[in-house]
């Protein structure tokens, strides 16, 4: 469980999983629907030519405009209300000044402070007309999330998460990323457990109601591997090869998985088909 610096009244990470009441997975719907929204309106605005950074700029009009706070801006020096990830880049991409182009695909990783809570979640967006490959691996990583989020249930095991989206995405010739993990979060960004995306059944701690987390995978159509830039953020695919990645909140329920994140214009799966 977290615990609060006497000094500070900072909470802190420990290794504990916690355990939450009705009050929290009520607290975590509105935040988790907030970002669902924020992902929602931003979806009209990918399109080829526009920049990044005014991406990142209508993310943070939003949070203020609803009373919310991004919570990776200024995160660990990081300084962007959202991540953005763009082709072979897996995770932690930051906005700047290039223009989208046409066959562009970018994932939009997005949280929000709402209330001291913290909502999760991104989507892979397509920039103008994109080839089949590209559909492929998105529609791919899409399925792998939900068939890991279906896996959620009290009395199974962290390891059928990770299992059911290996599985599937390794079953599809594709790569599961490694190096990166969905988290526990709730009163804090990252929390405990850390929630591998490739496992075995029965495998980890063991799931009950009152959990809450991220499910995140990051699917590559080439090899697993990735390397950090030198701005410390940005990953890469080692062999440049595209990536994909789409991320839900949920939490654990006494009969099994409730998803904050949803869109509620029905657009989590943006380029068009559902996975």
């Amino acid at each position: 469980m977290a615990t609060d610096d006497a000094s500070t009244g900072v909470r802190r990470r420990t290794n504990e999983i916690k355990r939450h009441g009705p009050e929290a997975f009520a607290a975590m719907r509105k935040a988790g629907r907030l970002v669902a929204e924020g992902l929602d309106m931003i979806a009209a605005h990918v399109r080829p030519g526009v920049l990044t950074s005014e991406l990142d700029r209508l993310m943070f009009a939003f949070a203020m405009d609803n009373k919310a706070y991004p919570a990776t801006l200024n995160y660990r020096g990081y300084r962007y209300s959202i991540c953005t990830s763009i082709n072979h880049v897996v995770c932690h991409g930051m906005p700047d000044d290039k223009p989208l182009r046409d066959g562009d695909i970018i994932n939009i990783d997005y949280t929000l402070i709402v209330d001291g809570w913290h909502g999760d979640a991104s989507r892979m967006y397509g920039v103008g007309s994109l080839n089949r490959k590209s559909e492929r691996l998105c529609e791919i990583t899409h399925e792998s999330l939900m068939r890991g989020i279906a896996a959620v249930r009290p009395g199974g095991h962290f390891g059928d998460i990770g299992h059911a989206i290996q599985s599937y995405a390794e079953g599809e010739r594709c790569s599961v990323v490694r190096d990166f993990c969905g988290h526990g979060l709730g009163q804090l960004f990252h929390d405990a457990p850390n929630i591998l995306h490739y496992g075995a059944r029965g495998e980890g701690a063991m799931m009950e109601p009152g959990m809450l987390f991220t499910i995140e995978p990051m699917i590559n159509l080439g090899k697993p591997h990735v390397k950090i830039l030198a701005d410390g953020w940005t990953a890469v695919t080692r062999d440049r090869s595209l990536s994909a990645q789409f991320e839900h909140t949920v939490g654990v329920t006494d009969t099994g998985v409730e998803i904050f994140t949803l869109s509620p214009a029905g657009l989590d799966y943006p380029l068009g088909k559902q996975g």
